[in-house]
């Protein structure tokens, strides 16, 4: 019976040991550049080679809670705007007119069709991509005999040719032919940059808005030139690069709008790829802290800026544009390909999770201009000069916000299409965790199809499971979150024999087979973050999800026409009861204090764990699937301020002889209304 069972423990033994074998897992700070994708368009030299590389879209099909988002956004605002939005009607539109002329046409349809059109293709909605088309085959048309198209915008500030608007149909175009391979793209970007090398400098992105933003049209002419290899197209990255506004500053920034600059941090290290000049990567890294430390000083992963960044206007109660958060995620995607630095999935994941989900109501039929950490009421009332906007900007309106009301549409999707990339070493990379399905060509070119479950953020766990044709060699890159500092591996139920670090990746070299599972897991822990420079504040995180105040919410559905802001505009016949505007009032106190001891998380705060929401809706109030029970005082002194905000916080720790009450502590995504930066009782 002992050699038996002798025998017996020798064999698993052997079998486990000739598991781990099979595989070459190694921690590596980021996938290596120094080979080219073969499948997959990237960087031509002399382009610095990026270390990730976009898969098309479509290749990512997202499940779960993330599937359930991009939903409710077809059948919701995003995907309804064309009967709501004046700048959507199709009659005299300069998007479709030969001349770009008429009576709407700027920024706003390619604002809300690069994210619409993406939708449709991801979702396989044949209603949303033959409307896209109607948008896109009236782009094509409009272009004109010396390559200029879309609307001829002459601004009033300088007489100059406006170029912003024509930068994001160029977003639309490319996802198109990912989508498509429309060579129709290809020869209508070729024209239309041929005709921008003609434009004198003097004349070309003078006006602020496509002067600060020219490292999109930047992004765009690499990814042309990255097709057709024509050398002029470097030629034309140079002048943009000349001509755009100075991102390289130190410690200063040449405008404080908040979309701008979550939007435009990145042009230096966009540029990088052509100068190889580590100072112009080193000047994206720097904007990005300098944002951070100066306004940044809270969670959610954004900078309080309102409409523009203010001298000691650095309060948790200041707030962002949702089109910042759209921006920002943007930018931490195209910095990830091109860096492989894991920090910026990372905070590309804090807005996703704990920022953007509030901008809506949880039906995606509304949205509000302004979202902050701290934010105790949700109303039509004019809150300046406490936020840098006169007007109704924290209400849920469907008609307002001008710019956010079209740009929202791309955050969820962009951030889909990023859940996976491919390596220069022809590999995959599981970059931004969530549920769904990636097909890509791997190796040798065998299409690998890998299906993940998982809830996360709300759960530990993800699991995969391969399916190939044959069985293929190549490598697979996953990247370990900052926060889990003892994530394991499993290959088939067996642990990898590599030890991850927290911040890097796990690279697994072998010959992959159908059916091959994957499982990481990723321990969550409770952690405290204190932000020193803002009152001595702290918040509360479990694994990636920051914490807020469960706030009562009650929701005062309002005329959305009547407290619309003052530019907004929508189409004549548009039934305004199936679209009304919302205030969120808190129906309970907001003003607690947090526990001082942090000596001890578990003993303060306990984690608990709700069933998953039948809706699949997470960020929700009533659907979080996990909650933090923790202890709270009063700070009676701490209200609403004269501009009906919540007020600065109180300098911690700070003094209430008000008791000991139980709290509950909700995922900050799912708090319209929230407390998110604490005070610290004595």
């Amino acid at each position: 019976m002992k050699k038996t069972l002798l025998v017996t423990s020798l064999s698993l033994i052997f079998v486990s040991a000739l598991a781990q074998s099979t595989w070459n897992a190694t921690v590596v700070p980021k996938p290596s550049n120094e080979s080219l994708n073969a499948y997959y368009p990237t960087n031509q030299a002399p382009l610095v080679q990026q270390h990730l590389v976009k898969l098309p879209v479509g290749a990512v099909k997202p499940g779960g809670w993330l599937l359930k988002s991009l939903e409710l956004q077809r059948d919701g605002l995003a995907g309804q705007l064309g009967e709501i939005s004046i700048w959507l009607t199709k009659k005299n539109n300069a998007w479709l007119n030969k001349d770009g002329k008429g009576d709407w046409g700027w920024e706003e349809m390619p604002y809300w069709l690069k994210g619409y059109g993406n939708i449709g293709y991801i979702l396989n909605d044949k209603k949303m991509i033959d409307e896209a088309m109607i948008w896109i085959n009236g782009t094509l048309n409009s272009q004109r005999d010396n390559g200029d198209f879309g609307p001829y915008v002459i601004r009033k500030s300088n007489g100059k040719r406006d170029l912003w608007a024509q930068m994001l149909m160029l977003f639309v175009l490319q996802s198109y032919y990912e989508h498509s391979n429309d060579q129709r793209v290809i020869t209508h970007m070729t024209r239309y940059f041929k005709w921008q090398m003609t434009i004198p400098e003097t004349e070309f992105l003078t006006d602020y808005w496509e002067n600060s933003r020219g490292g999109d049209n930047l992004y765009s002419v690499y990814w042309l030139y990255n097709i057709t290899k024509e050398s002029w197209l470097l030629d034309l990255a140079n002048k943009i690069h000349r001509n755009t506004a100075n991102w390289r500053l130190k410690n200063w920034l040449p405008n404080w709008h908040n979309v701008n600059i979550a939007q435009c941090f990145r042009e230096p290290a966009t540029f990088y790829q052509q100068s190889k000049d580590p100072a112009d990567l080193q000047a994206s890294y720097d904007n990005q802290k300098f944002i951070r430390e100066m306004y940044g000083q809270v969670p959610g992963g954004m900078f309080g800026s309102d409409e523009n960044s203010r001298k000691g206007f650095v309060d948790p109660r200041q707030a962002v544009e949702t089109c910042g958060m759209v921006e920002q995620m943007a930018s931490d995607e195209i910095m990830l390909r091109i860096t492989g630095d894991t920090h910026w999935a990372e905070n590309c994941e804090d807005v996703a999770f704990n920022t953007f989900p509030a901008a809506f109501m949880p039906d995606y039929r509304s949205l509000r201009y302004l979202v902050a950490p701290n934010m105790v009421v949700s109303d039509s009332k004019n809150h300046n000069p406490g936020i840098d906007n006169p007007g109704p900007y924290l209400l849920m309106n469907p008609f307002s916000s001008r710019c956010c009301q079209h740009n929202h549409t791309s955050g969820w999707v962009y951030y889909a299409e990023n859940l996976w990339m491919a390596t220069p070493d022809n590999g995959l990379g599981a970059m931004l965790y969530a549920e769904g399905d990636v097909k890509a060509k791997v190796g040798d070119g065998t299409e690998v199809s890998i299906r993940t479950t998982t809830k996360y953020p709300f759960e530990e766990q993800v699991s995969m499971k391969m399916t190939l044709a044959k069985p293929s060699s190549f490598p697979m890159y996953f990247r370990i979150p900052a926060w889990s500092d003892k994530a394991v591996i499993k290959i088939n139920g067996q642990p990898v024999n590599v030890t991850p670090i927290a911040g890097q990746y796990v690279r697994i070299a072998g010959t992959w087979k159908s059916n091959d599972a994957i499982t990481l897991t990723f321990p969550m822990r409770l952690q405290a973050r204190v932000w020193e420079k803002n009152k001595g504040s702290v918040s509360i995180n479990y694994g990636p999800l920051t914490y807020s105040l469960k706030i009562p919410e009650n929701y005062i559905r309002h005329d959305s026409k009547e407290t619309a802001q003052y530019d907004s505009k929508w189409q004549e016949n548009v039934d305004q009861s199936k679209w009304p505007s919302f205030e969120i009032q808190p129906s309970g106190p907001w003003n607690y204090a947090l526990p001082g001891d942090y000596t001890n998380l578990e003993k303060s705060f306990v984690v608990t764990r709700k069933p998953w929401p039948s809706d699949n809706l997470p960020f929700t109030t009533s659907g979080v699937p996990i909650e933090i029970k923790a202890k709270g005082k009063l700070i009676p002194g701490w209200t609403l301020d004269q501009y009906g905000l919540c007020a600065e916080l109180p300098q911690s720790p700070v003094e209430s002889t008000q008791p000991v009450v139980d709290i509950t502590l909700i995922p900050m995504g799912a708090a319209r209304l929230r407390i998110s930066s604490f005070p610290v009782a004595k």
